[in-house]
């Protein structure tokens, strides 16, 4: 915890995957711009920052288990993100989009902004989908090949690719954030319109992470592979 401060936010989620909560509860975005220093950030949002610092005090005394991403191999890493991140995208996409559809129709009068979030959200979805079969037909395969037979790389310019692709839908999800002021439920809004800003808040939160592993984790785990190949 020291010099936390000056830390930047994807090295704080990196120093301890429990801090990303506490990230994600004050929106401090450590992956797409995880690059600003955690007093840089707060100072954007004007949060302070001795705030966030205590609740990652408190996350560290209550012990939760920690998986250890730092020392999974690239094989590891691309099996827990499908697993756990890509699956997720695909096995919700429908009902999510379901509920935002229903509210859109039934009470956008009333809520017009949720037509947009209707439209952004299809807007992720068509990014995503096409983002995540190019990770597993594609750039995965050449990764785990590249660390169990040490071929020559060639993947600089398709990370770069996956990392823009990456700030697209974060960018997509943000608005989405903003449009819905941070998932919260405007008065008198029904049963579906509250899961369905519900669901978007966790989608976004699986997003950060997904996107985290990938770009804090994966490609400059890969990266570092091509550049010094072992023998």
């Amino acid at each position: 915890m020291q010099n936390i401060h000056q830390q930047t936010l994807a090295g704080i989620a990196l120093s301890n995957h429990g801090f990303i909560p506490v990230l994600e509860k004050y929106s401090l975005d450590f992956c797409c711009r995880g690059k600003k220093t955690l007093v840089e950030a707060c100072a954007e949002k004007n949060i302070p920052v001795t705030a966030v610092v205590d609740e990652m005090k408190e996350t560290i005394r209550s012990g939760e288990p920690l998986i250890p991403f730092a020392d999974m191999t690239a094989e590891q890493l691309v099996s827990h993100i499908i697993i756990q991140h890509h699956f997720y995208v695909k096995s919700n996409i429908a009902t999510i989009y379901a509920h935002i559809e229903k509210v859109a129709t039934k009470h956008g009068e009333r809520y017009p902004h949720m037509h947009k979030v209707l439209a952004l959200f299809a807007e992720a979805v068509n990014e995503l989908l096409p983002h995540l079969e190019k990770e597993e037909k594609i750039l995965f395969p050449r990764i785990v090949e590249i660390a169990t037979n040490k071929t020559p790389g060639g993947l600089d310019a398709p990370i770069r690719m996956m990392e823009t692709e990456h700030d697209d839908v974060g960018q997509i999800m943000f608005e989405i954030r903003e449009l819905t002021n941070h998932y919260t439920p405007p008065e008198g809004a029904c049963n579906t319109h509250r899961i369905c800003l519900e669901e978007l808040k966790a989608f976004e939160e699986n997003l950060h992470q997904h996107v985290h592993i990938e770009n804090n984790i994966l490609f400059p785990m890969t990266i570092q592979m091509i550049s010094s190949p072992k023998q």
